[in-house]
């Protein structure tokens, strides 16, 4: 049997090539982050749908519990980006809500940082 060659498409028509590009783009702009906060763990979830709806992604709940999905066209190479905000509530002595942030993209990683800091910024407002 031969090897294939990088320019061989795979079964849906992308060559292992472009499917490295992809998982190197995906890789070069990730976006991984814990916030905490006092905030009720309902108002973070509308307040994460509210926030990327307003920049232009999809965003709504998941079939899971305490999880918004986000989801964006192209961006640079990567043909869709996405993200996932989970929560996570009644956390440590404190019975904080941990926030969790995760993604990729060039620009949506941009507004999942953006995001992460108006988490903190609330916080510091109470």
């Amino acid at each position: 049997m031969s090897e294939a060659s990088p320019y061989t498409p795979s079964g849906n028509g992308t060559t292992q090539a472009e499917r490295e590009a992809l998982s190197d783009e995906m890789a070069r702009t990730a976006f991984q982050r814990k916030v905490v906060t006092h905030a009720a763990a309902e108002d973070v979830l509308a307040d994460a749908i509210e926030f990327f709806r307003a920049r232009g992604y999809r965003a709504g709940r998941t079939g899971r519990p305490n999880q918004v999905y986000v989801l964006g066209g192209r961006e640079g190479i990567l043909p869709r980006v996405t993200a996932e905000i989970s929560i996570q509530p009644n956390v440590g002595k404190a019975r904080a809500t941990l926030v969790t942030i995760s993604g990729f993209g060039p620009r949506l990683q941009e507004h999942l940082r953006a995001f992460a800091e108006h988490v903190r910024a609330k916080r510091r407002d109470r």
